[in-house]
C-alpha cells in the first residue's frame, strides 16, 4: 500500500531543541496540509515511539521521520542506524535536519542510508521555507509506502 498523493501523514521529528521543534511546528502549521507532528526529544525516546514502547505504546507508525543528529541517550546517527537496520523500520524515509553541515556527518548519514540530508537556516524564515519543502515534497510528490500496524 502507499499513500495516494497529498493525504496527511504522520511524521516523528526527533528534535531535542525547544526552539526548533516551535520552528517546526510553525512551518506545519502555516503549510496548512494537515499532517501530524508527534515530537520526541532524544533518541530513546525515538526508539520507544518507533517500538511502540512505554509511553509511546499506542504510537502510530510514521510516514516520514525528520531526524536530528546532536540528541542525547543515543546521538541521531545511532537512531539512524538502527531504524534503516530493522526491517520493520527501514521503509521509513528519514530525512536527517540538523545544524552540522560537516561533510563527515553528511557522508555518515547517507552510507546509514538516510533519504535525505538538510542543514537547518539559521534564519527563521529559511528554516521554516526549509521544512515546508521537505513537506510539501514527501506529501505533493513522493508515494511512500504505507505499513499497516
Amino acid at each position: 500500500m502507499t499513500t495516494p498523493v497529498g493525504t496527511p501523514i504522520d511524521v516523528l521529528l526527533v528534535e531535542d531543541d525547544p526552539g526548533d521543534e516551535l520552528m517546526t511546528r510553525e512551518a506545519f502549521e502555516d503549510n496548512k496540509i494537515g499532517n501530524t507532528l508527534h515530537v520526541v526529544r532524544d533518541g530513546e525516546e525515538a526508539l520507544d515511539f518507533l517500538y511502540r514502547r512505554g509511553a509511546h505504546a499506542e504510537a502510530p507508525r510514521p510516514d516520514l521521520i525528520l531526524l536530528d543528529l546532536n540528541l542525547p541517550k543515543y546521538d541521531g546517527r545511532q537512531v539512524l542506524e538502527k531504524i534503516k537496520s530493522d526491517p520493520s523500520l527501514s521503509h521509513i524515509p528519514v530525512v536527517v535536519l540538523t545544524t552540522s553541515a560537516a561533510e563527515e556527518d553528511i557522508l555518515r548519514s547517507y552510507k546509514l542510508h538516510a533519504n535525505a540530508y538538510v542543514t537547518k537556516p539559521v534564519d527563521l524564515d529559511q528554516f521554516i521555507a526549509a521544512v515546508r519543502q521537505i513537506d510539501d515534497f514527501f506529501v505533493q510528490v513522493v508515494r511512500l509506502p504505507r505499513q499497516n500496524g
